[in-house]
This record gives structure tokens, C-alpha cells and sequence, in this order.
């Protein structure tokens, strides 16, 4: 059953984090991501939101986790983490 990756956040040091959107798209292919939306300026209707959100779709809840763990995308990692602040959260799809 496919899963999807639901990343929302904000950019707190631009250029710390401006070789990530590359770094990071370079390690979906190999796990059979298919990106499926990214919001640069995103509209928030209810709560408290963050302006950037990135939508994955993977194989499986599995799969995210292999890609996310994976020596590849740890290398990149750090890129967002340290220059920006969100959440990101595993949806499963409907089957």
C-alpha cells in the first residue's frame, strides 16, 4: 500500500540550507519516490503552519523509512535539519 511523506517547514538560515532541495532530490530515484507536491508558499487555513510543504509518495511506510536511513540521504540530511525548523510526518494511502 503506498505511503506518503508529509514534510512542512520553515527555512531559518537560507543559505545553509540552499544546497539541500538538490542533495535530497538526488537520493528519491533510487528509492522509487514520486514527488507529488511542493509548496514554496503555502496556505494555511486552520492552526499554526509553516510556509514550505513537500509531498512523497513511496511504495510503503517501509520504503520512507529505508530512503530516510539510508547512508545517502544522511549525508544531506543536516541540511534541513540545521536550517530549518517543522515536522514531517507517514500517511499511509488509502488501499
Amino acid at each position: 500500500m503506498s505511503a506518503y511523506l508529509v514534510a512542512t517547514y520553515r527555512v531559518t538560515n537560507p543559505e545553509g540550507y540552499g544546497p539541500y532541495p538538490d542533495a535530497a532530490s538526488e537520493t528519491l530515484a533510487s528509492a522509487g519516490a514520486e514527488v507529488i507536491a511542493i509548496d514554496m508558499d503555502t496556505d494555511v487555513m486552520e492552526g499554526e503552519g509553516y510556509p514550505i510543504t513537500v509531498i512523497l509518495k513511496f511504495e510503503s511506510k517501509d520504503a520512507i523509512k529505508a530512503w530516510y536511513t539510508s547512508p545517502e540521504y544522511q549525508a544531506v540530511k543536516g541540511l534541513r535539519t540545521d536550517n530549518t525548523e517543522g515536522s514531517i510526518v507517514l500517511v499511509e494511502g488509502l488501499g
